[in-house]
């Protein structure tokens, strides 16, 4: 199950270069779970309509620039009004000069009061991304994932079915190893993106081999830190008493996270060469993406003769 992610206030701070200008208690304590942030133009104004306290909010050129408007009196009414909602953090952009009286309300409301040199625009942007990222809905996978033509392929399959052994047959092949055992997913709008856990990163387990570093035996173009999973594919054993889809009209899909990805199932046998299925699968879901369904034309070819053949007789029947 995915559950609710938070970022520390020191990681922002130490992602973006941020200048402290008051900290009221360690950075790392305090946690932030909005994955927006607001420029407060029409709060300062005293709209308070649909505002959001648990956002971390921006003081830009233009929402200075109405301050430094207004008398000392008003400015504060304004700010306290603002700050005494336990805002998690006020961030001043483009290195701006703070006013004397947003230090005081901080140091009364225990609000970090933090400065970027960066342009506004550019910070929300970043800072947005990041949060974006770091707040993602997630869970991690039993499986391996490989990048394949450009492809994220994550393969699923009972322990020792061969999904390690066909990692490494492609990356032989020149294909790229994310994340082997232990698959991170992370869903960011409505894409996935899978990486592997930083302890076991480029590392890859094979039975009777034992644990290899990837990276250092095929060299750095084997491996890749992160991918969107577009594919996902199921090994499982062999069951001759099993229907197996061999036309691939029937599309499936599994859903990861709520967001739906399109799965096969291959089945494992003696003699199967699983990187090269692999491959197969992974170049015709990128025809798919691009509009082209070969076995929607071979059917349509098939119809197409049927047809054809069925308009012959019919033809031949009404002049023997």
């Amino acid at each position: 199950m995915a559950g609710k992610f938070t970022v520390s206030l020191a990681e922002i701070i130490k992602e973006f270069n941020l200048e402290t200008i008051y900290m009221p208690k360690d950075p790392g304590e305090i946690l932030i779970d909005e994955n927006d942030v607001t420029r407060p133009g029409l709060q300062l104004m005293g709209f308070y309509e649909y505002f959001n306290p648990e956002r971390m909010q921006i003081i830009g050129k233009m929402e200075f620039a109405y301050l430094s408007t207004i008398d000392e009196e008003t400015r504060t009414q304004r700010l306290d009004m603002l700050m005494s909602r336990h805002i998690p953090a006020l961030i001043i952009a483009r290195e701006l000069p703070y006013f004397s009286e947003m230090l005081d309300l901080a140091q009364k409301y225990g609000i970090p009061l933090l400065r970027s040199k960066e342009s506004t625009s550019n910070f929300i942007a970043g800072l947005i991304a990041f949060l974006n990222l770091n707040l993602a809905p997630r869970i991690t996978r039993h499986g391996v994932l490989v990048d394949v033509y450009g492809e994220g392929v994550l393969i699923f399959g009972d322990s020792g079915i061969g999904k390690s052994e066909t990692a490494i047959e492609l990356i032989k092949r020149g294909h790229r190893l994310v994340a082997d055992d232990a698959v991170e997913i992370t869903r960011i709008g409505s894409t996935l993106s899978g990486t592997a856990p930083e302890l076991i990163r480029n590392y890859l387990e094979v039975r009777g081999v034992g644990v290899i570093d990837v990276e250092k035996l095929f060299g750095v173009g084997a491996v890749q830190d992160s991918t969107q999973i577009d594919l996902v594919i199921q090994f499982e054993k062999w069951e001759d008493d099993k229907f197996y889809d061999r036309l691939g009209l029937d599309e499936n899909d599994t859903t990861i996270l709520d967001v739906p990805v399109p799965q096969i199932t291959i089945p494992v046998s003696a003699g199967r060469n699983l990187a090269a299925i692999v491959e197969l699968a992974a170049m015709n879901n990128r025809q798919k993406k691009h509009g082209f369904n070969s076995a929607r034309e071979f059917a349509a070819q098939i119809d197409g003769h049927i047809d054809r053949v069925t308009r012959e007789n019919e033809l031949k029947n009404q002049n023997p």
